[in-house]
Parts: C-alpha cells; structure tokens; sequence
C-alpha cells in the first residue's frame, strides 16, 4: 500500500491476495480517460526510442511502436473514441496498455499520479481482477459522456434513446499491446494469470460452444432456486439447500435451460514458420475466445494477440477427483489484431463471407485496420490532400499517384525479388499472379447460381538447377496473404488437402486443414514440384480448376474451399533440360496438370560470356554490400508494394471493354489459326479456351496494377504477350519447332503421333514377311536402314506395347533375346489409327 493511501481514515476496499484497491482503481482509470492526451503518449515513444538509440540498442529502437502520431497533441484521445461508441452502438474500447505507461510518466505530484502508476502494475500483474472494474468505470464513464454531452436539439431525441441504450449495455475494455512481446516458447510457469502477448499462425478453430456464465439451481425438497455466477472461470455449487427451513445436504441440483451462456470458441495457434528454431518443431497452444471475439479469425490466419495465461488441473478419470500433476495451459483471449505490415491483404472477392476482419470495438486501428475501412477510387485522389491529414489519406495518394506512373508495370517488377538477376518475364508474371484476376459467378450459367469462375492465376518455373527458382518462391511466400510454403518431397496428400485426427479435450474425430485449405485466399509455394509422388500430385487437379478440395473420410463428407494461387518450380529429368526433347519427357508431370497452369515458365541456364559476368557481378555486389544493380536504386520498399497490391485486391474490379473484348477474340482466334499448315490438312492445337480464360485473368490483373476499372486494349496486348512468351517456350515441338498444345494437354505433338504411326505401319510390314519373327535389335536396325531420322528406343518400346496390347504382335525372351513375332490379331491398316 502507498503512504497516499494512509491519509484516507475510512476503511479501504483491496481484492484478497492481491494488491488491488478497488476504489483506487476507479478512481485512478476514471482519470485517465478523461485527461489522457496524444501528447503524453507521443513525448513517451519520443523517450523510449531515443533512450535505446543511446544504449546501441537499435532493434529495439526500431521495434518502437510510435502510438497516436497523427494526432494533435493536446487531443483527448479516450473521450473522442467515448464519441464513436455512442455514435456506433460499440461497446468494447480497445486499450493500448502503453497508453497507460505513457500517461503521467515520471510525474508523482498528485495522489492520482501515484494510484495510476500502481494501476499499469497491477493490469499487467493481476488481468482477472483489474479488467473487470475498468469495466464497470467504462459504462460509468460512457454512460455520464452521453448524458453530458446531447448536443442540439436536432440530436437531442436521438442522443437521448441512445445515451439510455448504452445504459442497459454490457460495456468491455480490451488491453492490448505492452513493451514486450513473448514468443511462444518463452511461457513458462511465472507467466500464469498475468497478461502476455504473442503471435502465432491459426492452425484450428472448433465450432461454437456454449460457456456458462449463470447456473440456475433448485432445491429437489422444496423447490426453492438460487442464482450462482461464474467467479475465474468456476461456480461454486451450493453443497445444501440455503432455506433455514429445509437445509437439505446435496439437494440442489441444475436446471440448464435457466442458466445463462455465453459464446465461446476454442483455437489452436501455431509458431510462424519464420519464429521457429533451427532444428525444431514449432510450438503450438490452446486459445479461448469469448463473446466478439468468437470466429473472427479462420484457420490460416496471422495474429497477434493479447490475453491471460491460464492453467486448470487435468483429472486423472473424469469420475474421480484425483488430479494429475502436469497441468494444462490455454490463453482467454482479451484482444486479436490480424496484422502484418510486409503481408498483402486477402482479396476481398475471393473470401466475401469474411465480412468481420480486423479489429473488434473502438481504438487501437493500426493502419492496416484503416485501410479496410477506405473506399479507394483513382478519379478521387486528386482530392485526397483536400481532405484530413490523416496517415490513411495520405497513403491513399501516395498509392494514386504511384499507379500514374507511365512506368509503374517496370518498377513494381523490378521491386518484386531485386536480388534475382533479370528474369524480367517471369517477375511480371509472378506479379500479376500475386494482384490476380477478378472472381465471377454467373447467375444465367447453371444451377445453383451459376458456376464460379476463377481468378487465381497458377504460375509453373521449370528450369535447371541454380537457376534461383526456389529464392523467388521464398520471397512471394514473405509477401502473400495467408501463404503456405512446401516442399514436394516432404508433402503428403493429406498434409496438402486436410486430415481426419481425433481432438484432445473431446475425444472426437475432426478434420484438420491441409496446406491448400489453409491458404484459401492467398498463394501456395510448392518447391520441387517433381519430385511429389502420384497421390499427391492427383489431388491438385480438382483444386487447380474447381478450387474445391472434396473429403470423404472417417464418416465425414465434406467440400473445402481452396480457393488458393500456385506457384510451383519443378526442376526436368535428370536435373538438366534437354532441348532436343518435348517438355512432357523433360518434366515428371501428367499433362492434364501441366495444362492447367495459365503461364509455364522455362528457365534455363544458358552460357553467354557477356551475360555470365554480369550475373557473376551482380552476386558478388551482393555479397559485397546489400544493393542490388537490377533496379538501380528505384525500387519500391517491400511494405509499400504489400500495401500497393492489397489495395488493389480489395477495392479494385476490373470489368471488360467492349473494345478489350474485341481484343481477346481477336488474339484467341489468331492463336488457334497459327496451327493451320497451308501444305497439309493437318493442323495444330495452339490455343485452347484456358488459354483464353488465362488471358481475360492476365488482362485484369493488369488493369488492377494500375488501378483502372477497365479491362483497356494494353492490357489485353500485354496479357496475350506474356501467354505467347510462355508458350513459344514451353509449347514448342523440338521436331518442327512450331507451337503444338498437344504436348501439354495430351503429351504428344501432332508431329510425334503422325512419326508414331509411320513407324507401327513399316514394323507391322516388315514382320509380316518373317514368318519367325525377328530379334529386337534387328527390328531396330532395320526401321534405321529406311528412316532418315534416329529412331529412339523408348519411342519404339511404346510402339512394340501398344502392338502388343493390340493383339498385332508377341514379344517372347527378355533383354537382348527378345523375339517379336507377328500374330494374327491387328491388321496393317490399324496403323494409321
């Protein structure tokens, strides 16, 4: 107890066990929020940073978190968000718990000063019995602002049905922040029953459960009923009737549908891949949500959060009374911040249900909170000086007035990945992957409402070793919304889609989500996309096209959402792209799976003495000092194109031109028309309608880069471009060097079957005039005597299977001794099938 205290001759009232005065507190909160200014918060930070700079301490320095900086000083922070909750109908006030630190610091003139600085300590020590009579000042304080403060009699009526609403109110502070983040790992015993804050990715989240906060009891004897509330998480159970009259031990009994609860949710929160050790698993722990809080974060989801460590006993057998000595740990959440300022946001359009994002109640909205909340419109940003200078205006404008540059398309590739040398189309694919197309359901186009149509653009980097293919999928993975990173050979289908495994605490069989499902609305990175085994690759298909993951396991039948972007890198057979062969022999992959990539990208290692240097320069320059020569010295800061992208994810959407559609039309039908050959009859497949679906995506995406509404003729040119580059690499036959789509979608080229046929023809001939058959090599050597081309013993393998599977010939031996023999089944005119 202070000395201050000593002058009080009543008595004072302290909670047991702690050192909490109850009316000290009030007292002390109540004055806080009505003198709290930004100024006392802006000259703390002021402080603090100059105070670490002087220690050496920089990180630390940086880490400060610079509160109400916007603001004038002289303003009264806490009474104007008393304004917003009356207007809004709030009733949670988020508290920054630095707010309180920074309040009167180093002053001791007042007595209040003194109680203040005892009630920081004792929030930070004692949450469970300090937050709920900073609870109650609230509505007190709420309550007297609405009433004080009507306004004109125009408002008066509306002000008044208000201000008596916000009475019968339940009113809720919720702390967050503090001057210490705690990692996961660092909890440990002492940390009980006090607040911390940590961050963590959301692995799980149960339905909702009903939490008793009032049991109803009522006496078997007599009837007579008693209310009990919920104390720190427990009821005490009335052991006897409390009627003098009846006094029965052990009649009290509970009545359920009289008891009142309340909403609760608990959620599993994992370790950032980016938090974890060298070397070890990432932690996890239980959180417990309540009330607001219930369902406003989805599996996948980054937060940072505050709230009070718990621990409750375990029972050896829930029928007996004996408790374990190991205790379990959980966190009752009091405050959730999704966050991360290097992070794109979600697309809107992608995840429409999730209409609750950010922060809940009144305070605390960082920027990225803020940013929701904007209308972004290119045609207004001229008058966005005109408006309060606050740090979302000016942000806004500065995000405009980028998207005017003439070059933005270059400098926002050249700010994707600076370190990778060139590369330029790739990047400019990447990044138009990373903006994406709009998603569309078309009412008139079936049941149900209609099909839904993607935006997600897949991205595939085929290429030799070396060639930075997994550097560029370490990078977006940094910057993408909700983003997963794994690799091929260390993923399973079910560690990809979801998995059926039975709860802890209730013993249930539940489904957990799998890497897709957990990047529903942002971008999956899979490394070594070659190396997946069948089974896991096959479960991509469906979530390539339908963006569905479909589960029937275990009793349970389910459909998920994936509605995911992927890149994936593969590296070719035998690590080194052979030119010579079609990409389908080069790449371990079924050609439906290539296919539905919209840009396959291959990225080979050529040697060019002119181009080795400069790449050998540019490495060592790296090396040498952080600055990377790709972009000279405009690139743009990795924060400022998350909040650039995730802008034009959320307030952006694109909708076609007539004159843009044109265009596409055009451009498809040219694509398809490249196959035609003038000399033969025979023609190509160079264009299908996912090329043309690619296309319209690729066109919107870069109509979202610039922040246009409109799908313009640019757009459409420069999307048809990149499809064109894309396939003029990876689509090309190696025999006749034009564009054949039959490589990707059924692994063959026009070219390979008509040379296939040919040889099934002249095999079928030539056996039919050796009535024994002949040995393998000889057959071999003999189709070599009359081809002007080599013939390829895998290809002529497959011819020899596919004779055999007909019926047109017998292989008898094995290896070298193998005999072919022509059979009566087939005929020679099957050949040309």
């Amino acid at each position: 107890m202070d000395d201050d205290d000593e002058e009080d001759n009543g008595p004072v009232t302290v909670v047991w066990g702690t050192t909490v005065t109850l009316q000290a507190s009030m007292t002390a909160f109540k004055y806080f929020i009505e003198e709290f200014r930004a100024g006392d918060r802006q000259r703390y930070d002021d402080k603090r940073h100059d105070a670490f700079l002087q220690a050496g301490e920089v990180e630390k320095a940086n880490a400060v978190q610079f509160g109400h900086a916007r603001e004038r000083p002289e303003k009264k922070v806490y009474q104007g968000y008393l304004e917003r909750m009356r207007e809004t109908g709030q009733t949670n006030l988020n508290l920054d718990v630095v707010d309180l630190q920074a309040f009167r610091d180093g002053e001791r003139t007042r007595k209040q000063d003194t109680e203040f600085h005892q009630l920081y300590k004792n929030l930070m020590t004692y949450p469970q019995e300090i937050i709920p009579i900073l609870d109650q000042v609230l509505k007190d304080c709420a309550c007297d602002w609405a009433w004080d403060n009507l306004g004109g009699p125009a408002n008066r009526a509306e002000n008044t049905a208000r201000a008596e609403q916000m009475e019968s109110a339940v009113f809720k502070v919720r702390p967050f922040g503090g001057e210490k983040q705690v990692n996961m790992r660092d909890l440990n015993p002492q940390d009980i029953d006090k607040i911390v804050s940590i961050k963590g990715l959301v692995i799980r989240a149960t339905p909702i459960i009903p939490d008793m906060k009032l049991a109803f009891f009522r006496c078997l004897s007599c009837s007579h009923t008693v209310s009990v509330e919920i104390d720190r998480g427990k009821i005490a159970e009335p052991d006897k009737c409390p009627r003098e009259v009846c006094n029965l031990q052990g009649s009290m009994s509970l009545i359920h549908n009289r008891c009142e609860f309340a909403d609760r949710q608990i959620v599993r929160l994992q370790e950032t891949p980016d938090a974890v050790p060298d070397g070890q698993t990432p932690h996890t722990v239980s959180l417990c949500l309540y009330d607001e809080l219930v369902d406003v974060v989805k599996p996948g989801d980054r937060i940072a959060l505050t709230g009070i460590f718990r621990s409750v006993p375990v029972r050896l057998n829930p029928r007996q009374r004996v408790i374990k000595s190991l205790f379990k740990t959980f966190v009752d959440v009091v405050h959730i911040r999704k966050t991360d300022a290097k992070r794109m946001g979600v697309d809107s359009s992608t995840r429409a249900g999730d209409d609750r994002r950010g922060v809940v109640g009144v305070g605390g909205e960082d920027a990225s909170a803020a940013q929701d909340e904007m209308d972004i419109d290119a045609d207004e940003g001229a008058g966005a000086a005109d408006k309060e200078a606050s740090a979302q205006a000016k942000l806004k404008e500065r995000m405009v007035e980028l998207s005017r540059r003439h070059d933005i398309y270059e400098y926002l590739a050249r700010s994707l990945a600076p370190s990778i040398w060139e590369m330029d189309d790739v990047k400019k694919g990447i990044l138009l992957q990373l903006f994406g197309g709009t998603n569309k359901s078309i009412a008139k186009g079936g049941g149900g409402g209609g099909p839904r149509y993607r935006g997600d653009i897949n991205v595939l980097l085929v290429g030799d070793p070396g060639t930075s293919k997994s550097q560029i999928l370490q990078y977006v993975h940094k910057i993408a919304p909700r983003g997963v990173y794994t690799s091929g050979k260390g993923s399973s289908a079910v560690g990809l889609t979801a998995y059926v495994t039975r709860d802890p605490d209730s013993k249930q069989l539940v489904l957990e989500s799998g890497a897709l499902v957990l990047s529903d609305g942002g971008v999956c990175c899979i490394d070594e996309f070659d190396k997946m085994s069948d089974a896991t690759r096959s479960v991509l298909h469906e979530v390539m096209e339908q963006q569905t993951v479909s589960i029937a396991k275990a009793g349970i039948i389910t459909t998920l959402n994936a509605r995911t972007s992927i890149l994936a890198a593969a590296n070719p057979v035998g690590s080194k792209y052979n030119l010579n062969w079609p990409i389908t022999r080069n790449i371990d992959l079924p050609p439906t799976l290539i296919s539905r990539f919209d840009l396959l990208y291959l990225v080979l290692d050529k040697i060019d003495e002119a181009s080795d240097r400069k790449l050998a320069r540019h490495l060592v320059s790296l090396y040498l000092e952080d600055r990377p020569a790709t972009g000279g010295f405009d690139i743009m800061k990795i924060e400022d194109l998350s909040a650039y992208i995730s802008w034009a994810r959320n307030h952006i959407h694109p909708v076609l031109t007539d004159e843009a559609s044109e265009a596409l039309v055009k451009a498809y039908v040219e694509m398809r028309n490249a196959g035609n050959d003038g000399r033969t009859n025979d023609r190509r497949i160079t264009a299908t309608t996912r090329q043309l679906e690619s296309m319209i995506r690729l066109s919107e995406a870069h109509a979202r880069m610039r922040y246009s509404h409109l799908v313009e003729l640019d757009d459409v040119t420069e999307a048809n471009r990149l499809i064109r580059e894309a396939l003029k690499e990876s689509a090309t036959d190696p025999l006749t060097g034009l564009i054949d789509l039959d490589l990707l979608n059924s692994g063959q080229s026009l070219q390979q079957r008509k040379l296939r046929g040919d040889l099934r023809r002249e095999i079928l001939q030539l056996l039919e005039t050796k009535e024994k058959g002949m040995r393998w090599n000889e057959v071999i050597k003999s189709m070599e005597a009359q081809s002007s081309l080599p013939i390829d013993s895998s290809e002529f393998s497959e011819v020899i299977k596919a004779l055999e599977n007909d019926g047109s010939v017998k292989v008898h031996g094995d290896r070298d001794r193998r005999t072919i023999r022509r059979t009566g089944g087939g005929g020679v005119a099957a050949a040309d099938d």
